[in-house]
């Protein structure tokens, strides 16, 4: 059995969830701001990428930071192409068991018909042939929806399918992101819309066409049950869309077969300044929260 297929078997299979540690460039200042480091410790991007790396080393080297949590982590680009205690990312987490993702999306189009499409991915093919020759298993990229306009929500969609093709066609398998605003009114309403769009382009994927689903979590528990059983989801997993750990966990808790990839609620309470041992209990402690609530 190839790396590959020992990857796709235990994302379909295993019990565990997603840590998402992709920050690019935009959301890192904000980040590092959380953890306690302030923008005037950076003199420029390569320092403030570099401080970055170093908080995410020590959350991957931890000694809670382990496979039997954690199926998969979200990568961004630098932190793919830099290495942890002297090993290439991937290499460092696949001995963990870990399946490595990469973040693709290039950022967001100014909102237009209610949502933000995703910016164009120049050499999208190039892209995916040199993560998975790094052994990457699969990608990330995330588009936004603010209120229940069809024809923004079937933009989104039809963006995310079109994408999502070139990245099968060239051997990776996409997690397509369409996160719903948790602070729209009509929330309810727009997650009806998005699965139906959503189902309408599973349904044309060929049997050998896999994808994961990364969507906020609902306003109806269990409401994306169907997506879960589809035959061409690999994993349908939530992302926190800027709730607090306890409501994120309380919520995904409730939603059967549907599995984390939380970023601020994995790493909201880990400070610079804490020692190994008060870094490993606090993100120890989260990382057991969200497990749970995973596998509940």
């Amino acid at each position: 059995m190839t790396i590959f297929e020992q990857q796709l078997r235990r994302m379909k299979q295993d019990k565990g969830f997603i840590a998402a540690l992709d920050q690019s460039g935009g959301s890192t200042p904000k980040a590092l701001t959380g953890y306690g480091i302030q923008e005037n410790a950076y003199k420029n991007e390569d320092e403030m990428y570099g401080l970055i790396h170093a908080m995410r080393s020590r959350v991957l080297t931890d000694k809670s930071f382990t496979g039997d949590k954690i199926l998969g982590v979200i990568l961004f680009e630098k932190t793919l192409n830099a290495k942890v205690e002297g090993m290439p990312t991937t290499e460092y987490l696949w001995k963990k068991h870990i399946v490595p993702f990469l973040k693709i999306d290039k950022g967001l189009e100014e909102k237009k018909n209610d949502v933000q499409l995703m910016k164009p991915i120049p050499n999208l093919a190039g892209i995916i042939q040199d993560a998975k020759s790094k052994g990457v298993f699969g990608t990330k990229m995330r588009s936004v929806i603010f209120a229940n306009n069809q024809a923004g929500i079937a933009a989104v969609v039809q963006q995310q399918f079109e994408f999502a093709r070139i990245i099968i066609e060239n051997g990776l398998v996409p997690i397509i992101e369409p996160e719903v605003d948790i602070h729209a009114a009509d929330k309810k309403e727009i997650e009806a819309t998005l699965k139906a769009a959503l189902l309408e382009q599973l349904n044309k994927l060929t049997a050998n066409q896999n994808v994961m689903l990364k969507l906020t979590l609902p306003a109806e528990n269990n409401f994306y049950s169907d997506l879960t059983t589809h035959p061409q989801v690999v994993r349908v997993v939530a992302l926190s869309g800027g709730y607090d750990f306890e409501k994120a966990t309380n919520l995904l808790a409730n939603n059967k077969n549907v599995i984390a990839s939380f970023s601020r609620a994995l790493l909201d309470d880990l400070r610079v300044d804490q020692t190994t041992e008060q870094f490993s209990t606090v993100l120890s402690k989260a990382i057991d929260g969200i497990y749970n609530a995973s596998i509940t």
